[in-house]
């Protein structure tokens, strides 16, 4: 039975001991639960695309719709420095800028928007109920004729180039 017992030691003292009693066991229960997962990451931040000139005409006019004309012709000028492709947008967006200078007395600036309608595209009209209008509709119908006036007049004939100076005899 001895010899039993020493075999019996012998064959415990060739084990590992447990992994809670590893020499390298913390010294305390709170040491011994598994630290916190990191938070996750913070969810991508999605930044929408700038709105394109369009886009901006339409948020334009709608704020001219709602009677915000500071708005509008912030969103409307916005529109034409982002470059309006189609000439029919051009000259709606200066249609519209034309509106709001108009009603506040500043007719010069009124008749250059309406030119530059006019010069964006050559086939803008306005809607029957804008050309009846007491202020812009005169404005517009005058522009048309004036710019009717300047492409029926030829052009100026050119100045005949100066003749060149006589040449001094050469010294001899």
């Amino acid at each position: 039975m001895a010899l039993a017992l020493l075999a019996a030691l012998a064959c415990a003292a060739c084990q590992s001991p447990p992994a809670a009693q590893s020499a390298t066991a913390p010294a305390s229960a709170s040491e011994a639960t598994p630290a916190p997962a990191p938070p996750p990451p913070p969810p991508a931040v999605v930044v929408p695309p700038p709105p394109t000139a369009e886009q901006q005409l339409e948020l334009g006019v709608k704020n001219y719709e709602d009677g915000d004309h500071k708005a509008a012709t912030r969103e409307i000028q916005a529109a034409l420095e982002l470059g309006l492709a189609a000439p029919a947008d051009r000259a709606r967006a200066h249609k519209y800028l034309a509106f709001m200078v108009c009603v506040t007395g500043r007719e010069k600036a009124c008749r250059d928007e309406f030119r530059m309608a006019l010069e964006a595209d050559p086939n803008f009209a306005l809607a029957p109920a804008e050309a009846g209008h007491p202020v812009w509709g005169r404005v517009v119908r005058s522009v048309k004729a004036d710019l009717a006036k300047a492409a029926a007049k030829p052009a100026p004939k050119p100045k005949p180039a100066p003749k060149p100076a006589p040449k001094a005899p050469a010294k001899k």
